[in-house]
């Protein structure tokens, strides 16, 4: 990433940090909210611009700098142990994925069952693990990078594959909403691009996350994207073969079939 990008991004999450829209620091600085994001989105400030931004939210580039400084240890993923302490700890998981959702202290409180002191304990645990530093009046900086993930088959990911008939009991038929299964027959090297082709789109769905956080809550609504790709065949074909997959692979061996 280059400097004038890194730089960017290190002031949207001051915003977020100062929970400040893009409308709200538009008004300050007598722009269009159009104006702000076509800024940001170009990721391009000259010095002038850039001045008058930060005297706007009240911050200083030393302060930037210092995050910036900060910024080449974010966490990329937990470790097995601190997941299992999250999934241990349902309200403390809570707390952490709102976190990752940007949501601030009274956005959380308001919208679930947690009191104001139980909260509080939450995000003290989750910056004693390193996941985020917590600011006065409860504000609080994330300390994860944008290519965080949970550990692949770690505690949280079986966590949420357990919530997997709860995700796909519904008929996928609203606004934004889609589900497609396609059954085919690829080489290994085409099953290798679709993963790097899905991979892209995870990257591109968390890009568009920190893209639309500086709109208000309101805005924004919780959505899960699930991809999942791997050799399978439906039980009703399974239940029906006549080999095994042992027996298979030496037939198809033998007769050459699906060769070059």
């Amino acid at each position: 990433m280059q400097a004038s990008e890194t730089l960017i991004e290190a002031l949207k999450r001051e915003l977020r940090t100062r929970q400040i829209t893009y409308a709200e620091l538009a008004r300050r600085i007598g722009l269009s909210q159009a104006s702000i994001k076509r800024l940001f989105s170009r990721r391009k400030l000259d010095l002038e611009r850039l001045d008058a931004i930060l005297a706007a939210i009240g911050c200083d580039f030393s302060d930037i700098a210092r995050q910036l400084q900060l910024d080449q240890h974010l966490l990329t993923e937990l470790c097995w142990a601190q997941e299992e302490e999250l999934v241990a700890c349902p309200d403390l998981l809570l707390v952490a994925v709102c976190a990752l959702h940007l949501m601030s202290f009274e956005q959380i409180t308001a919208i679930y069952r947690l009191s104001l002191p139980s909260c509080t304990a939450h995000l003290l645990r989750l910056e004693r693990l390193s996941f985020l530093d917590l600011l006065p009046n409860n504000r609080y900086r994330l300390r994860v990078a944008r290519t965080f993930r949970w550990i692949p088959n770690g505690p949280i990911s079986h966590f949420f594959k357990r919530q997997a008939n709860h995700f796909l009991d519904h008929d996928f038929n609203g606004p934004g909403e889609t589900l497609g299964m396609l059954n085919l027959r690829l080489s290994s090297e085409s099953r290798l691009k679709l993963n790097n082709r899905l991979r892209d789109l995870a990257r591109e769905f968390s890009a568009q996350h920190i893209s639309d956080s500086a709109l208000p809550l309101a805005k924004r609504h919780p959505v899960s994207l699930l991809i999942a790709a791997r050799r399978w065949e439906p039980d009703f074909m399974l239940s029906r073969r006549r080999l095994d997959d042992s027996a298979l692979a030496a037939w198809l061996e033998r007769t050459a079939i699906g060769g070059e």
